[in-house]
């Protein structure tokens, strides 16, 4: 299997199709992807939970490790929080396969965020640790502050840096140049195309729960259009081709 943290190439950057179910995680892998990225959000929603820290920890490494066995590629969990204790969760994740982690920060403190990466990095092993920044996410945070955490949660032993949210180039240029790690950005509305966050220096792009969001997107506009009869209702018709004084 190819090293995922090999991967990370500031200007080459890895780019990761968010992936929820075995069925979505082998498409990617089929595309031709390097390695394959779990949604939380996404798998949350295919079990029926709501995103945010609201799966149990049962159901979410069930999920990652029928995905870790159904594609060759290395597989990066989105571990939310840590579903409770982060130690257990990541000895879970690592035994059913994962290459990495995201572990976020936008329910804690920093302090309580760098102790979590501690405790997954003595947990994790060889396991890719990305520290999830949620500062431009949430409106919680600028520049500093982003680069602040990125330094602490480094320290306590991340590999990687995610900032969602993040969307002005210059801004992102400014994080690639002050963060002394692969930096991880999100597409999406109003950020710049993957090309052009490649120029930037970012090491690792992703998608979040984007794609799923479009998957059920497609479900709901069919169930919508199939709900209408086929033909146009009798009264749009007979508007149509009425003419004034007929």
């Amino acid at each position: 299997m190819t090293d995922f943290r090999s991967l990370h190439v500031p200007g080459k950057p890895l780019v990761l199709v968010n992936a929820w179910d075995v069925a979505s995680a082998r498409i990617v892998e089929a595309a031709g992807a390097a390695a394959v990225a779990t949604t939380s959000a996404g798998v949350a929603w295919s079990l029926g939970a709501p995103d945010g820290d609201a799966l149990d920890r049962e159901s979410a490494v069930a999920a990652v490790s029928r995905i870790c066995a159904a594609v060759t590629v290395p597989v990066t969990a989105d571990i939310e929080s840590g579903y409770g204790a982060v130690a257990d969760t990541v000895g879970r994740v690592v035994a059913a396969g994962a290459a990495g982690i995201n572990l976020e920060d936008g329910r804690c403190t920093v302090e309580e965020q760098r102790a979590r990466i501690a405790e997954a990095r003595r947990a994790g092993g060889a396991l890719f640790v990305n520290a999830r920044i949620d500062t431009f996410l949430f409106g919680t945070g600028g520049l500093d502050e982003t680069v602040h955490r990125a330094e602490v949660y480094l320290r306590a032993g991340a590999d990687g840096v995610f900032v969602p949210g993040v969307t002005d180039p210059a801004t992102i240029r400014e994080l690639v140049a002050r963060i002394p790690a692969p930096v991880n950005v999100m597409v999406g509305p109003g950020a710049p195309p993957v090309a052009d966050l490649a120029a930037l220096g970012v090491a690792r792009i992703s998608f979040g729960s984007s794609v799923a969001q479009a998957a059920y997107g497609l479900v709901a506009r069919v169930a919508r259009e199939l709900a209408v009869p086929a033909g146009a209702d009798y009264g749009t018709l007979n508007g149509l081709v009425s003419r004034p004084g007929t």
